[in-house]
C-alpha cells in the first residue's frame, strides 16, 4: 500500500502540473483538475468496489487494478500533449469560466478516470483481502504518498522531469501488479452486508467535502505568508497527508479515539486552533528569521504543522471511525470511501471559489468549524457550546485573515480575495500607491512609472512601426496604459487575476487621461496558444519566476508558441527581474529563449541597481534594428534621443550564447527554472546591484551585426555607449550615499566626467551632475558653475536649464 500511495501521489502532482500548462492557471482550471482527481477516486470505490467486496479473489481485482493504473500511466505519457491540445482547441481564447470549468473538468475527468477510478478500488481490495483492519492500510498509503510528494517535488521532477517522473510511477504500479499474487495469500474477509439506510454515509460525505475545504482554504491563506513556491506546496500537502496517516495510524492503536462524537466536537476545536496559528504564522515566520534555504524550508514546514498537524491528525482518526461505523451499519467500505472521496470532490468549487470570494477565508474557515460541531449530536450538552460560541465570536469578532503591510501613515486603498490570491493596494505617507499580490509581491507602483513605462516603449522603439502589440501579464497597467498612449497602436493585456485587473483603476491617476488597452482576462500561456491574432509587438512582464506557475512562462513551448502570435518581423521581448534570479536561473531562460530565437539580444530597461530588468528581445525573420523617430511622450522615459533607445542593448546573439552555454533548457517537460529559482527567494546569496554587475562582465556588445545597413555607422556610437554605462553602474554599486552634495560631488563628480567623455551619448550620467550643481549653486556657487561649465564642454546641451 506504501508503494501505491507513492505512486499515486507521484501521478497527482505529475498530472497536475501538466494538466495546468494545458488548460491554464485560472482557478476555474485549477479547481476543475482537482475536483476531476476526487471524482474519478470516488467513481471507482463506488462502481468498482462493489464488485471487488463481493468477489472471492479480490487479490486478483487489486492486481489488476495496479495493473490498469500503470498501464494507463504509461499510455498518458504519450497521450497527455496531444489530448492536452485538443482540449485547448475547445477552450478556445477567450473562454467564460463557467464554459472552462465544464470542459476542464470533464476533459481531465475523462483522460485521467482509467487510472483515477483503479486508484479509488486499490484501497477496498486490500481491505477486502483481509491482511488488516481498514485504519492500518489507511495510514500506509497515506504514509507511501507523503514520500511520494517529497521525493516527487525534491528529486524526481528536479532531475528527470515531469514525464520519466510519471515513468517511476508506472514501474511501481506495475510492480505492485507483479508481486500481488506472491505478497496478498490472506485469506480474504467476510463480504459486508449491504446497509438498508444512508443515514451512516452523510457524515463521511459531509467530513470529506470539510477536510479538503480547511486544506484549499488553510494553504490559500499561508501563501501570504510563505513564499509560495512548489515547494511550498510540497510541504504543505506532505504535512497535511502526514497528520492523516498519524490519526489513521493511532486510530488502530488507541482506543480513546474510537469515539465519533468526541472526534467531531475536537476537530471543530482544532480548526479554530488552526485559524489561531493562521493568524501569528506571520509573527512566528519573522521570529525565526531563516538565514537559509533549508532553515526556510523548515520554517514553512513548522508553520504548515501549526496549521494542520492536529486538524488532520483528527481528520484521519474520524475517518476511520466513520468507516468502522459504517462497517457496523453494514456499509462496506468501498461505499464509505467513494461518498468520502465525492464530499471531498465538492470541497474546491464550493469553498474556495463559493464561499471565499463571498465572505473571505474567515468566515469559510468559521463555516469548516461549524460544519464539524453541527455533526455532532451533542446540541444540549455545555462541552459543544463552548467550541461553538468560540466559532461564532471568531466569525463575528476576529479580523479577517489577510495579511496586508501598510507602512506608518500609509492606508490600505482596496482589498480583495480572488480563489488563487489576494490582492491590495497601499498608498503611504508620501502618496505612493503599490500594488501587491499575496502580501509578498509587488506587481507595480505610482512611484515606478518611470522604469514601467520604459519596459513598454522600449521593444515598442525597438521595432519602431507597431500597429498592434500584446502585453503578457497587466500588474498596476502602467507597462501596457503607457503603449496605450502611442499615436495608431492597438493595445491587448492580458491578466490571470481579475481582481488585479480591477485594481489598476487606482493606478488610472499616475498615466493621465486617454486611451486604455483592450484588457482580457486569461491565462498568458493559454491565450498566446488559442489566440489567431498577430502581433507586431509582444511584451512579457517580468513574471516572478519563482512563483508557482511563473516558472511555465520561461519554456522553451511557451516561448515558441509566442513566435508563432508575432506578425512577420514582429519583435518579442520577454523582461526578466535580475532582482528576483540568479544568475544560473538567467542562464537557463536565456538558453530557451535561444532554442526559439537564435538570433535573440539583450536589453536593459533602466540603470536601477537595486531593481535591475533585463530583456531578452528577437525579431520573426531577423534581429535588426535602425534608428526611429520617436513620439513625444519618449522623452519622459528618457528615450526621446534614438540612440538612446538603441543604447538599451546589452549584449549581442553570440555573448548570449556564450552567457548561456550548457545551461539546461527550461521546458514543459523539464521544469528547471521553477524548481531552481525559488533557492535564491527563499535565501538570496547576492544583491542585484552584484548580480547585474556580473553580468556585464559576462557579456559583451558588438551592435554592427544588430543594425540595419544603413545604420551600421552608430556601431562605434553603441560601443562606447554600452562602455560607459558599465562604468556608471559599477561607479554607483561602490559609491556610499551622502547628504552633503560638495561630499557627492567629490566622489562621482570626476569619474561621472570620465563616463561622458567615453560617451557624450550617456546622458544618464550626466543627470546626477546637474543635480549636484542645482544643490550646491546656494552654498559653491562656484563650485556649481565649475560643474556646469564641465558639462558645457563635453556636450553643450547637457547642460539644461
Amino acid at each position: 500500500m506504501a508503494a501505491s500511495g507513492f505512486a499515486g501521489l507521484g501521478y497527482q502532482v505529475v498530472w497536475t502540473q501538466q494538466l495546468g500548462l494545458a488548460l491554464g492557471h485560472e482557478a476555474a482550471a485549477v479547481l476543475a483538475v482537482v475536483a476531476a482527481f476526487f471524482g474519478g477516486l470516488s467513481l471507482g470505490a463506488l462502481r468498482l468496489g462493489r464488485r471487488i467486496e463481493a468477489s472471492r479473489q479480490p487479490a486478483r481485482w487489486y492486481a489488476a487494478c495496479e495493473g490498469v493504473i500503470g498501464g494507463w500511466g504509461a499510455v498518458l505519457m504519450l497521450a497527455m500533449g496531444p489530448a492536452s491540445e485538443a482540449t485547448l482547441s475547445l477552450i478556445g481564447p477567450s473562454a467564460s469560466p463557467a464554459w472552462q470549468w465544464a470542459v476542464a473538468f470533464g476533459a481531465s475527468f475523462l483522460l485521467l478516470l482509467p487510472a483515477t477510478a483503479a486508484m479509488g478500488a486499490t484501497l477496498p481490495a486490500m481491505a477486502r483481502l483481509g491482511t488488516a483492519r481498514v485504519a492500518p492500510l489507511y495510514a500506509a498509503n497515506t504514509f507511501g504518498a507523503v514520500v511520494g510528494v517529497l521525493a516527487t517535488a525534491f528529486w524526481l521532477i528536479p532531475q528527470w522531469g515531469l514525464t520519466r517522473s510519471a515513468g517511476l510511477c508506472v514501474g511501481l504500479n506495475l510492480a505492485c501488479a507483479a508481486g500481488a499474487g506472491i505478497a496478498l495469500r490472506a485469506r480474504p474477509a467476510p463480504a459486508a452486508l449491504q446497509a438498508t439506510g444512508a443515514r451512516v454515509l452523510w457524515p463521511l460525505a459531509v467530513t470529506g467535502l470539510l477536510g479538503i475545504a480547511y486544506e484549499t482554504l488553510a494553504v490559500r491563506v499561508l501563501s501570504q505568508v510563505t513564499e509560495d513556491t512548489v515547494y511550498t506546496f510540497a510541504l504543505l500537502l506532505a504535512v497535511y497527508l502526514t497528520g492523516s496517516a498519524l490519526g489513521a495510524a493511532a486510530h488502530a492503536r488507541w482506543p480513546a479515539l474510537r469515539h465519533r462524537q468526541r472526534l467531531l466536537l475536537a476537530l471543530g476545536t482544532s480548526v479554530l486552533l488552526g485559524m489561531a496559528a493562521l493568524w501569528h504564522a506571520e509573527s512566528l515566520r519573522d521570529a525565526l528569521q531563516p538565514a537559509t534555504f533549508a532553515s526556510a524550508l523548515g520554517t514553512e514546514a513548522l508553520l504548515a504543522a501549526a496549521v494542520f498537524g492536529l486538524p488532520t491528525f483528527l481528520m484521519g482518526a474520524l475517518f476511520c471511525q466513520l468507516c468502522a461505523d459504517a462497517q457496523v451499519a453494514g456499509v462496506p467500505f468501498s461505499r464509505a470511501l467513494g461518498v468520502n472521496t465525492l464530499g471531498a470532490m465538492a470541497a474546491a468549487p464550493l469553498f474556495a471559489v463559493g464561499l471565499t470570494a463571498a465572505f473571505g477565508p474567515k468566515l469559510a474557515l468559521a463555516a469548516v468549524a461549524a460544519g464539524y460541531l453541527l455533526l455532532a449530536p451533542a446540541w444540549r450538552r455545555p462541552v459543544w457550546w463552548l467550541p461553538a460560541g468560540a466559532t461564532l465570536a471568531v466569525a463575528a469578532l476576529a479580523p479577517p485573515l489577510a495579511f496586508v503591510d501598510i507602512p506608518e501613515g500609509g492606508r490600505l486603498l482596496s482589498y480583495r480575495d480572488d480563489p488563487l490570491a489576494a490582492v491590495s493596494v497601499v498608498e503611504d505617507a508620501a502618496g505612493v500607491t503599490r500594488l501587491r499580490i499575496n502580501n509578498r509581491q509587488q506587481e507595480g507602483s505610482s512611484a515606478t512609472v518611470f522604469v514601467d513605462g520604459r519596459q513598454a516603449l522600449v521593444p515598442l522603439l525597438l521595432h519602431g512601426e507597431a500597429r498592434r502589440a500584446l502585453f503578457l501579464g497587466v500588474g498596476a497597467g502602467i507597462t501596457s496604459g503607457v503603449a496605450a498612449q502611442l499615436p495608431g497602436l492597438q493595445v491587448d493585456a492580458v491578466e490571470l487575476l481579475p481582481d488585479v485587473l480591477s485594481a489598476t483603476e487606482l493606478f488610472r491617476p499616475a498615466l493621465g487621461d486617454g486611451p486604455r488597452p483592450r484588457a482580457i482576462v486569461a491565462d498568458a500561456r493559454r491565450h498566446v496558444r488559442t489566440s489567431s491574432q498577430a502581433y507586431d509587438v509582444i511584451v512579457a512582464d517580468n513574471f516572478h519566476p519563482a512563483r508557482s506557475g511563473s516558472g511555465a512562462l520561461y519554456t522553451v513551448e511557451h516561448f515558441r508558441a509566442v513566435q508563432q502570435r508575432l506578425a512577420p518581423a514582429g519583435l518579442f521581448c520577454q523582461w526578466l527581474p535580475l532582482h528576483q534570479l540568479d544568475l544560473d536561473t538567467l542562464r537557463s531562460i536565456t538558453a530557451s529563449f535561444l532554442a526559439v530565437f537564435p538570433d535573440g539580444v539583450a536589453v536593459l530597461a533602466s540603470h536601477s541597481l537595486d531593481t535591475p530588468t533585463i530583456g531578452l528581445v528577437a525579431r520573426r525573420g531577423g534581429t535588426r534594428f535602425s534608428p526611429h523617430d520617436a513620439p513625444a511622450m519618449a522623452h519622459r522615459f528618457g528615450l526621446g534621443d534614438p540612440l538612446a533607445v538603441l543604447g538599451s542593448l546589452l549584449a549581442d546573439p553570440a555573448a548570449l550564447r556564450r552567457f548561456a552555454e550548457a545551461a539546461p533548457l527550461n521546458t514543459d517537460d523539464r521544469p528547471w527554472v521553477a524548481y531552481r529559482a525559488p533557492r535564491i527567494t527563499y535565501a538570496p546569496d547576492s544583491a542585484p546591484r552584484d548580480r547585474l554587475i556580473a553580468l556585464l562582465d559576462q557579456v559583451r556588445l558588438d551592435a554592427t551585426g544588430l543594425l540595419q545597413p544603413q545604420a551600421r555607422t552608430l556601431a562605434p556610437r553603441l560601443a562606447a555607449y554600452a562602455r560607459a554605462r558599465r562604468d556608471y553602474l559599477a561607479l554607483g554599486r561602490q559609491t556610499r550615499p551622502s547628504a552633503d552634495p560638495a561630499v557627492m560631488l567629490a566622489r562621482v563628480g570626476p569619474p561621472l566626467l570620465d563616463v561622458l567623455r567615453q560617451s557624450p551619448d550617456f546622458e544618464p550620467a550626466a543627470e546626477p551632475l546637474r543635480r549636484l550643481a542645482q544643490a550646491l549653486a546656494p552654498q559653491d556657487p562656484a563650485a556649481s558653475r565649475q560643474v556646469l561649465a564641465a558639462l558645457h564642454d563635453i556636450r553643450p546641451d547637457l547642460v539644461k536649464p
